[in-house]
């Protein structure tokens, strides 16, 4: 297991989420399906964002993915109002589209999940245009548990297909844990819980225009198209509300209270301790923010790699910002999914505060 500590993350309320755009996602899709590193793609919404403050398994599943996207306007503009570099709206359906327009590279795609019929026509009309990806397989493995979906006659179809990318459609919280149980099982070099795409290219469902989407409407045009959807999003509504009361907006005032100063950001250092029992102790101090975080990327990848555990002291520490907060969340995922120690010591009121108020406090309960 590894994790890529160069990736350029934010936490937002919780969840890490990549700085990156439509032509970057893109690229990193095609890296992988070209021989690079394999991706497990997570594309985050409010209904992802508001879900995963109460289920530890499905915030683990996004924190472990190899690449997270916003996709929602909400998660844009409440990035904006925090000051943080996610300025835009990266869909998993527009980067499916974009892939299927790019006929002159073409890609395989497996399509798993989706009510009865529906990825069998997903499959046929998308092999009826030219597009830049081709249908191999698809399966709808019904309603049942995880386990009982990830047979090994399932992941053997998947695999024997040869895809590039494997969408899956069970519904957020079943999907993600489907592609937490089977990634390293499964040979594809990209997978993703992309529930709506599958309805899309059926023809099932309409997208929203895109005025729409870009306005942060897309919601009234689900519920036109699918009507018991409003129950959820009422539901999220109302969940978002209370984060903005209690989490955005008073953390914006925060940021403007207590910002370091430039004494903080100088004094920050990191000390490394290895242990007799092979676990190692890393000391910080003084303010860290997404200007001075690179030296923690080299000594988060030498400590993935080396510890058998990992305590992080932040007696000393003074500040931290949301790019901090990122990393420190891709090595607690990192350690999580390695079965091994990870603990934070030494807190102070400032910093837990900060942690708490971006929805990350369970970071210092681990």
């Amino acid at each position: 297991m590894s994790a890529d500590f160069n990736r350029n993350v934010h936490c937002l309320l919780g969840l890490p989420f990549d700085v990156t755009n439509m032509a970057s996602a893109v690229d990193r899709v095609r890296l992988a399906t070209g021989g690079g590193t394999p991706c497990f793609l997570s594309t985050p919404n409010l209904n992802f964002l508001i879900a995963c403050q109460d289920d530890a398994d499905f915030r683990a599943s996004v924190i472990n993915s190899d690449l997270s996207i916003a996709d929602g306007m909400p998660l844009v503009w409440m990035a904006r109002l925090l000051g943080l570099p996610i300025r835009e709206r990266v869909a998993g359906s527009s980067l499916f589209e974009a892939l299927r327009r790019d006929a002159e590279r073409p890609l395989s795609v497996y399509f798993f999940g989706a009510p009865p019929g529906v990825a069998e026509q997903a499959c046929m009309r998308l092999n009826a245009e030219a597009a830049g990806l081709r249908c191999v397989g698809f399966e709808c493995p019904g309603f049942g548990s995880v386990e009982d979906m990830s047979s090994a006659a399932s992941i053997d179809r998947i695999n024997a297909s040869g895809a590039d990318f494997v969408v899956v459609a069970l519904g957020a919280r079943k999907g993600q844990a489907w592609i937490e149980r089977n990634r390293s099982r499964i040979s594809a070099p990209v997978i993703s819980h992309l529930g709506a795409v599958v309805n899309f290219v059926a023809g099932t469902v309409r997208r929203a225009p895109p005025w729409m989407q870009k306005a942060g409407l897309e919601w009234l045009w689900r519920i036109k198209e699918e009507p018991d959807l409003w129950r959820r999003y009422f539901s999220d509504g109302l969940a978002l509300a209370r984060l903005l009361a209690t989490r955005v907006l008073p953390l914006v005032v925060y940021l403007r209270w207590c910002r370091p100063r430039g004494r903080d950001i100088e004094r920050a250092s990191i000390v490394m301790v290895a242990l007799p029992d092979g676990d190692s102790i890393l000391r910080l101090r003084g303010a860290w923010m997404a200007d001075n975080v690179d030296p923690l990327r080299t000594a988060f990848a030498a400590l993935a790699n080396a510890s058998e555990g990992i305590r992080l002291d932040f007696r000393d520490v003074t500040y931290v910002d949301s790019a901090f907060i990122g990393l420190v969340m891709l090595l607690h995922g990192h350690e999580a999914r390695c079965g091994r120690y990870f603990a934070i010591e030494g807190t102070t009121d400032r910093v837990r505060r900060l942690f708490d108020l971006n929805c990350a406090g369970f970071l210092l309960f681990s």
